[in-house]
């Protein structure tokens, strides 16, 4: 067991913890949490789970998006404690699914990722959106990803990657790697 404040800062006298169990990217962890603590900043500083992002702590970006006993959700309006026996599975864990291979080669391919910010909360929409809607059309991919705010691409190349894998996997297909020799 780890103390979040032991890693991150002091809790100051008088203020109470509460002890969660959740499972990230299937590991059991168990923390002692300040009850006003977000669950995005659990994740991020008391994990060191840092594909997470925190943009906006308003829940209109969507960087700090992961996936709450299935569901995807802005971990920045949600605190730690109402977490408690869950299970929360971030960007990392994408690599276990093997869902993040196929769509991190679409990104590279289509440019999808700029600057990076919100490629953690996009991967873990469109992952969601491939297990969940195998057949989605390009004006669902639009909604289904309308959470999640990208000040760099302008959505055409991230809407094309995701439909591409889409089409790849409806077709029994990989996506190719970008480079030469992956």
């Amino acid at each position: 067991m780890t103390s979040l404040y032991e890693e991150v800062t002091q809790v100051p006298d008088g203020v109470p913890t509460r002890r969660v169990t959740i499972t990230v990217n299937g590991q059991k962890r168990t923390v002692d949490v300040e009850p006003r603590l977000l669950l995005a900043h659990l994740i991020r500083q008391g994990l060191k789970l840092t594909g997470t992002h925190s943009g906006c702590d308003t829940s209109n970006c969507g960087a700090c998006t992961v996936l709450f006993d299935g569901r995807p959700i802005k971990s920045c309006t949600m605190l730690a404690v109402q977490a408690d026996g869950s299970v929360v599975e971030t960007v990392e864990g994408l690599t276990k699914s093997g869902a993040l291979a196929d769509l991190q080669e679409s990104f590279m391919r289509h440019n999808a990722m700029q600057c990076g910010f919100c490629s953690s909360g996009m991967l873990l929409a469109a992952a969601e959106l491939i297990e969940k809607q195998p057949k989605a059309s390009r004006e669902e991919v639009r909604e289904w990803i309308s959470g999640n705010y990208c000040r760099c691409t302008g959505y055409h190349s991230i809407v094309d990657a995701i439909v591409d894998v889409l089409d790849a996997r409806a077709k029994g297909q990989k996506i190719k790697p970008v480079l030469a020799n992956a």
